[in-house]
């Protein structure tokens, strides 16, 4: 029996890499029966075909997976978004941040733009979410600003590429190795935000690991419980082993530590208020499952 890694999926194909060549497959039906998905990054068996494709007959243990985009077995994520063309937004990259903690996959945080004139607050967020404990690399591409900061993280790690769309994420790409030549659009100044260029997930070998360009999209459906959304940030958690009590949300309970550090200025009191945001919505959706 062959293993391999999904490195591309398109139109009932899987494209599976053995470390040697790149292999093609159809999945066996019994995925459907099982209703289980293969998607990208999934490591599998398969059986090679002789004159013709293989089939895909095994999905081995995930360590992670995301829905939307579909990928699996990611250690880190390049969350990209710009300074200006579309504005920056802390309650977008909050959210982000929050799905991908929860899935315990590095975040690294990725200003693009750069090079663009705007609002100054930008180094000001900049500062806080180092503060944080987050990596946030400051880039443009028309610059080579941050690029090679970039590709020295890429080495053994699988890394998921995504972030607001029309932020530059294929710009980001090409900049990176200009061979990929990846389809880029104007940002679109009716809807101010970008055209969606990428249409399937896709791992790339770059700069020794492999890295996934993924359909840019602009709002994020949170899928867990209120509970795994106080544990999500690493820096609240950190916090929230002083708290009183066992299952603090961070909300309403008295001598919660989280809420402590807010009011000391150890935790950013906007991203804290997002939480809050993000908090009645998983709550509310749970009453809703209950009705």
């Amino acid at each position: 029996m062959d293993k391999g890694r999904i490195v591309k999926a398109l139109a009932g194909f899987y494209y599976i890499d053995d470390g040697h060549e790149v292999h093609q497959c159809r999945a066996r039906g019994k995925f459907r029966k099982q209703d289980i998905k293969p998607v990208v990054g999934d490591f599998v068996e398969f059986q090679k075909g002789n004159h013709d494709d293989g089939y895909l007959l095994k999905i081995l243990e995930r360590k992670n997976v995301l829905r939307r985009p579909p990928i699996a077995n990611i250690d880190q994520a390049l969350l990209v978004f710009s300074r200006k063309e579309p504005d920056f937004s802390t309650i977008l990259l909050d959210k982000f941040l929050l799905l991908i903690e929860h899935y315990h996959i590095r975040p690294i945080i990725v200003i693009s733009k750069m090079d663009i004139e705007g609002d100054d607050s930008i180094y000001q967020y900049i500062q806080e979410y180092r503060n944080a404990g987050y990596t946030v690399i400051e880039t443009s591409s028309k610059q080579n600003k941050g690029i090679d900061e970039i590709k020295e993280i890429f080495k053994d790690q699988v890394t998921v590429i995504t972030g607001q769309s029309g932020v530059g994420k294929s710009t980001l790409l090409n900049a990176l190795d200009i061979s990929l030549n990846l389809e880029t659009n104007q940002i679109s100044k009716a809807l101010g935000r970008g055209k969606h260029t990428t249409r399937h997930v896709e791992l790339m070998n770059l700069y020794d690991g492999y890295v996934a360009d993924t359909p840019g999209f602009s709002s994020l459906e949170l899928e867990m419980e209120p509970i795994e959304a106080a544990r999500a940030y690493h820096d609240f958690d950190e916090y929230a082993t002083d708290c009183k009590f066992r299952g603090c949300l961070h909300d309403s309970e008295p001598h919660c530590a989280v809420k402590e550090a807010v009011d000391e200025g150890k935790i950013s009191k906007e991203r804290y208020e997002h939480y809050l945001t993000m908090l009645k919505e998983l709550k509310e959706k749970k009453e809703k499952r209950y009705d």
